[in-house]
């Protein structure tokens, strides 16, 4: 067994000279009968901002602090110690930025265990030890409470959680063994596994539902009862209950067979590239047994290992993208340059157009007015709207006054005029360049000459679109993803002849709709469509030539994408996938495939085979037929080269020609707009990781190039 106490935590220190270190301040409580209880405060001394984290320095401090207070607690003169966080913040978990910087296998497994050795000591206090979660508690801010012998909660709380797997890691200073012991084996599954994976956090109030916390207190008197509910503990006369503490059947029943459902609803969500999912269900299977030590090693190795590989290193880099990079949006005029929106005009009342008009109400709060070609198009986009105004204030995320007010906002009409004192117009109409190009210049009739115009085109020119306009330079693309609601990203799209006033209020409005907008050149496909065109178009043409759908679906896996090919043309039309890989064959006809069975599995309607639930079960029988009769079939390796350098050619071609700014652009359009998976970093790491890159233009997207300090070199025969 690891003495964690003998350990030499020297090395970390020497990577924490620019630690913004979390301090631990105590303060003694008097409590009745002479007790006193030792509150410690974490705090780094910065605001809300900046959450407290927990780096070396900050770890060997608190640990240092538990033993002064057990120290303390055997002499007599405490009687409970209490950890709380400083306003609004208990901890928000490892910092990061130290985890990326360490050197080797040996010092990643030194981390893992100084945190076992830092938060473990509450568990051995000699006294009752409390964790009053005051406010956040992410990663190790969680696994502070769970080492603690009770817990509170502040009702106000927003945010708890374990995220460490979609960072590439898992709860490794005691999550993986404490919470499952503490809640049950299915709601840490819930906890460890799915609320990641799904973005989701608890709220206080779900916290103790599950057991997290022991009790839940207002926020107004949070700290006050906490105090007076500790007390009671100390003193006895309170009993704690439960009621989720796993028990003898749940261990020899349910346990395993929990794991194992847990373990194929990850296979089948995102299959088996990403490893930290399934080192964290290994750890919570090995939980149901042994001892707290023994849990806590088993931590320290699967820590130890994740560290030093690749996925942790790719998983901090999508991290900082999402985090940073698409808060500093590269090449963004100055925000002063943006026009107000004091009303929205959406063309067109279907389906897209409804969600773009229900998206700028909710979040600027002005006027929205949409139109279409008559009445009872009109009227039907209108009531979607107030339906789904409706549905929200049921499911009780605005208030019947918000809803009211919202509703107000929204009008439709097929008299153009009603657009003239609209700062912002979008289209949402058929993606024919034509149809674009008029629907403009018969509105620009009836506009401010200084209002901004905006396409939602996926893949046309937005400076062909704007050819019949009288002012082309307040036309910008403005390309959402769908669900509109749920996708973070908008590709804006900026024209030789956008001027900056437009190409800001863009990114402004994009901010305020709560996206992440990237700017892009105007060129077909702009970034997430250029580069799915390509892998449907390379998987397509391997079909054609007579590759089975699977050895496709083989070959692609390594890249750990969210579906198959097959599936995300389902999934976005059989008829916009052909129409999409019909554009960009128009425009790259020696890089881009087109595919004539793609339009006969369009007209046919199905590719793939679902039972009543949805769940695939195969390949359409008539889909197969259709595609029948290539005679050069690939292997699976080939195609996995095909794919892969292909990729990494056209990457480079889109940053030579200044499509966006930098690889990272692309690898945050991929997260954001195509859901490619944080632990691959997007696409461009793995690309330098396989050797692409240099095979097809002797060098790396990145330098040096994004890979864990215990990763294997490519192989040799990558530079081929």
């Amino acid at each position: 067994m690891s003495d964690y106490s003998a350990l030499d935590f020297s090395p970390l220190v020497a990577l924490s000279a620019d630690e913004v270190v979390t301090h631990s301040f105590v303060r003694d409580v008097p409590l009745s009968h002479g007790r006193v209880l030792a509150l410690v405060t974490l705090d780094n001394g910065r605001d809300h901002t900046r959450p407290n984290t927990l780096g070396p320095v900050t770890l060997l401090e608190f640990a240092a602090t538990m033993d002064a207070l057990k120290a303390r607690a055997a002499r007599g003169e405490i009687h409970g110690v209490a950890v709380t966080g400083k306003p609004f913040i208990l901890a928000a978990g490892a910092d990061l930025s130290k985890v990326s910087e360490i050197p080797s296998l040996e010092t990643g497994k030194l981390l893992a265990q100084l945190g076992h050795h830092a938060l473990g000591k509450q568990s051995e206090m000699g006294v009752p030890s409390f964790v009053f979660i005051n406010g956040l508690a992410l990663g190790g801010g969680l696994e502070i409470a769970l080492n603690a012998d009770y817990r509170t909660v502040d009702a106000s709380v927003p945010a708890i959680a374990l995220p460490e797997v979609s960072l590439g890691l898992i709860p490794g200073w005691g999550g993986s063994y404490l919470l499952p012991n503490l809640i049950g084996i299915e709601n840490a599954l819930k906890v460890i596994i799915e609320n990641p994976l799904k973005n989701r956090v608890l709220k206080a109030a779900d916290a103790l539902e599950l057991g997290i916390a022991d009790v839940l207190f207002a926020s107004a008197s949070f700290l006050e009862n906490s105090i007076a509910w500790a007390e009671k503990v100390i003193a006895g006369t309170e009993t704690v209950a439960r009621p989720n503490l796993p028990g003898k059947i749940e261990r020899l029943v349910k346990w395993d067979a929990a794991v194992g459902i847990a373990r194929r609803m990850l296979e089948n969500r995102i299959g088996t590239v990403a490893m930290s999912p399934y080192v964290a269900l290994d750890l919570l299977k090995a939980a149901k047994s042994g001892t707290r030590q023994e849990g806590f090693e088993r931590e320290d190795d699967s820590l130890a290992g994740l560290i030093s590989g690749d996925q942790l290193q790719a998983s901090i880099y999508a991290f900082n993208l999402v985090q940073k990079r698409a808060k500093r949006p590269a090449g963004a005029p100055d925000k002063a340059l943006a026009r107000p929106i004091t009303k929205v005009g959406v063309i067109g009342a279907g389906l897209m157009a409804s969600q773009f008009a229900l998206l700028f109400v909710r979040r600027l709060r002005v006027p929205v007015v949409i139109t279409d070609l008559d009445q009872a198009r009109v009227d039907k986009g209108v009531a979607y709207i107030h339906d789904e105004i409706l549905a929200l204030e049921n499911k009780k995320r605005i208030t019947s006054d918000e809803a009211n007010r919202l509703r107000a906002l929204v009008t439709g009409t097929t008299d153009k005029a009603q657009f003239a004192d609209a700062d912002w117009v979008i289209e949402a109409v058929f993606e024919e360049l034509g149809v674009k190009q008029d629907v403009f210049a018969e509105i620009e009739k009836h506009i401010a000459p200084d209002a901004i115009l905006a396409t939602n085109t996926s893949s046309l020119s937005v400076e062909q679109i704007g050819a019949k306009l009288a002012h082309p330079e307040r036309l910008v693309g403005f390309h959402f993803f769908n669900p509109v609601a749920v996708m973070p990203l908008i590709e804006v799209v900026n024209t030789p002849q956008t001027n900056d006033v437009t190409l800001s209020t863009a990114m402004v409005v994009a901010g305020k709709l709560k996206k992440n907008a990237v700017i892009t050149r105007d060129t077909p496909g702009f970034v997430v469509n250029r580069i799915l065109a390509k892998v449907l178009g390379e998987a397509m043409h391997a079909v054609d030539t007579g590759t089975p759908f699977d050895v496709v679906s083989e070959a692609i896996a390594p890249f750990g994408l969210p579906m198959t090919p097959f599936e995300l043309l389902e999934l976005v039309g059989l008829k916009v996938g052909a129409h999409v890989l019909d554009t960009h064959h128009a425009a790259f006809p020696d890089r881009f495939f087109e595919s004539e069975n793609l339009h006969k599995l369009a007209e046919h309607g199905k590719l793939l085979e679902r039972d009543a639930k949805g769940k695939i079960k195969g390949y359409d029988k008539a889909a197969l037929k259709i595609v029948a009769g290539g005679t050069t079939p690939m292997t699976a390796t080939d195609l996995q080269r095909r794919f892969e350098d292909g990729l990494a050619d056209e990457i480079k071609r889109m940053l030579d020609d200044d499509v966006v700014h930098a690889a990272e652009d692309i690898d945050l359009c991929m997260i954001l707009g195509a859901g490619y998976p944080f632990q691959m970093g997007g696409v461009t790491p793995y690309l330098d990781r396989v050797g692409a890159s240099e095979r097809v233009f002797g060098g790396t997207f990145h330098t040096p190039p994004i890979r864990g300090v215990g990763a294997v070199p490519a192989l040799a025969g990558a530079a081929e």
